[in-house]
């Protein structure tokens, strides 16, 4: 019954640690592609072409791990089947 807590607490990590690093990232990108126009203001337009499709790799990285914390999620009994489990180990 242990394992139904570590997939509890894995879905919250692989959500979170992917949300973290998803905006730090994106946030470098940023940075740097605004660092990039201030220098050459003529190739703006290919910085932010670079910068939308960066961006969408990343945002795509998040979204892979909420996938996986649905399905995680899915492997989780329902209160119900908790109760039944914890009736039957105690007498």
């Amino acid at each position: 019954m242990w394992y139904l807590g570590l997939i509890g607490l894995s879905i919250g990590l692989a959500v979170g640690l992917a949300a973290l690093g998803g905006g730090a990232g994106l946030g470098k990108a940023t940075s740097s592609a605004l660092e990039g126009t201030a220098r050459q203001p003529e190739s703006s337009g290919e910085l932010r072409t670079t910068l939308i499709i960066g961006a969408a790799l990343i945002e795509a990285l998040t979204i892979y791990s909420l996938v996986i914390g649905i399905l995680l999620l899915g492997k989780l009994p329902n209160a119900a089947e908790i109760v039944d489990v914890l009736k039957k180990i105690g007498g």
